[in-house]
């Protein structure tokens, strides 16, 4: 998410709105949409081997992680997005797979899953909600299970989303309730945000 951050979010928006997230699909307004499958996750999901891996990717955009699952055989696949505009185009582009595509509010999902993919969704809450997040996002994984993707590693410039953040804030957030497995640098990041992410693989404790 988030190739081009010179976008700003509008007055008194909520990072919760199906509406807001709505019209940015309206309008094209997504510069996080890369494309394609983001490398960092693309090389995690090549290393994993057990197809029968319940999967989850909230705030799943255009859900080009899923499609990428689906390619390397993984049928368990679950993808959740607020914005109503997006799930109905997901649900013509995935028709006849085994995709299950969910439109929810993230903190109103009950679910249980052995892999949540993390590309972007957080970044696009607004700061207040991290904690909420963290939480939730403990709920919803199985013990043994993992939360893997990428975080930025970096502030911007304007009011977000996207809103940004440090290494050490996250751990300070993440480690009362995961065990923070793994947090660095990616290497093979896509080139506009080479130097920005950070690959986590964390375990819920």
């Amino acid at each position: 998410m988030f190739v081009n951050s010179d976008f700003k979010k509008n007055d008194n928006m909520e990072t919760t709105d199906p509406q807001y997230w709505n019209n940015r699909y309206l309008t094209g307004d997504t510069g996080w949409d890369m494309g394609r499958v983001s490398p960092p996750l693309q090389a995690y999901i090549d290393q994993l081997e057990n197809k029968d891996l319940e999967i989850l990717i909230p705030g799943a955009g255009n859900s080009y992680e899923a499609a990428y699952l689906l390619e390397k055989g993984f049928r368990r696949v679950t993808v959740l997005d607020i914005a109503p505009v997006l799930t109905a185009q997901l649900r013509q582009a995935f028709a006849g797979t085994d995709l299950q595509i969910v439109e929810d509010d993230f903190f109103r999902h009950q679910g249980r899953y052995d892999l949540v993919l993390e590309q972007t969704f957080f970044c696009a809450l607004e700061p207040s909600l991290r904690r909420d997040y963290v939480m939730h996002m403990h709920t919803l994984i199985k013990p043994g299970g993992h939360l893997a993707g990428v975080l930025f590693n970096r502030s911007f410039s304007h009011d977000g989303p996207p809103f940004g953040g440090t290494e050490n804030e996250y751990r300070e957030l993440f480690a009362p309730l995961f065990e923070l497995k793994t947090m660095e640098l990616c290497y093979n990041s896509h080139p506009a945000r080479q130097g920005t992410e950070l690959f986590i693989n964390f375990l819920p404790k």
